[in-house]
């Protein structure tokens, strides 16, 4: 089962939702809405072509694939950008030269939440990140995130809760591989906050669930009978 390969970016989608997750990773399922589009904006600014431009002292590579193959993880993606300190580097601009360098990842986000710096579910998708990032280049690197609507970066506690945090990731790709292996899309949690999300008109989270298919038939044809006096 550890074999199986997880992407960064649906752990966020399992946090987020279990269900809209098995939608999307399970059922194939995709839809898009305002919020969705926004962030692809902001992304497509993001992961253009330039690689290791300068900025304000710093050298930022944009668009790097990061992993971690160990069975424990098994982890894969692209960061945003990660950013060094360019006195540190040489003129070099591959993501190579970031081998053993004070590094810090840059996540971007189009809205910040109203209560707090941080949604847990975005920062266990960049704690992924690290996990991948310090695998790949050798480091301890840092971890910050930016909102688009304040214009303005949040250091994440990536390094300091780091045991907490690898505890949490490790219990949730168990959780996420148990499911793809059994195939089914997990129920609806209680209390799930619907109102923004792209797969609202798929999931129809308000419609009446059905847990045993072939009993719920069976009524229904009880109550047709009963109302017709019987098979025609």
């Amino acid at each position: 089962m550890k074999d199986m390969e997880i992407s960064i970016r649906s752990i966020q989608h399992y946090l987020y939702c279990p269900h809209r997750w098995g939608l999307i990773e399970i059922d194939r399922a995709w839809a898009e809405n305002f919020f969705v589009t926004k962030a692809n904006f902001i992304h497509e600014r993001v992961h253009d072509c330039k690689q290791g431009y300068l900025t304000r002292g710093r050298r930022v590579y944009t668009s790097v694939p990061v992993y971690h193959d160990s069975p424990e993880y098994n982890l894969y993606g692209v960061t945003d950008c990660i950013e060094a300190e360019a006195q540190n580097l040489g003129k070099g601009t591959e993501s190579e030269d970031l081998k053993g360098k004070e590094l810090c990842i840059v996540e971007y986000k189009p809205t910040k939440p109203k209560d707090g710096t941080y949604r847990m579910e975005d920062l266990m998708q960049i704690f992924a990140q690290k996990v991948c990032v310090d695998y790949v280049f050798s480091c301890d690197c840092a971890a910050e995130i930016y909102y688009a609507d304040v214009k303005r970066r949040y250091v994440l506690p990536v390094r300091e809760n780091f045991a907490v945090y690898d505890a949490i990731l490790k219990k949730t790709l168990g959780e996420m591989r148990k499911q793809l292996l059994s195939g089914r899309i997990p129920a609806i949690q209680k209390g799930q906050k619907c109102a923004g999300c792209s797969m609202r008109d798929l999931c129809m989270p308000k419609l009446k669930r059905v847990s045993d298919l072939r009993k719920e038939l069976r009524m229904l044809n009880q109550e047709e009978t009963d109302e017709d006096g019987g098979w025609r």
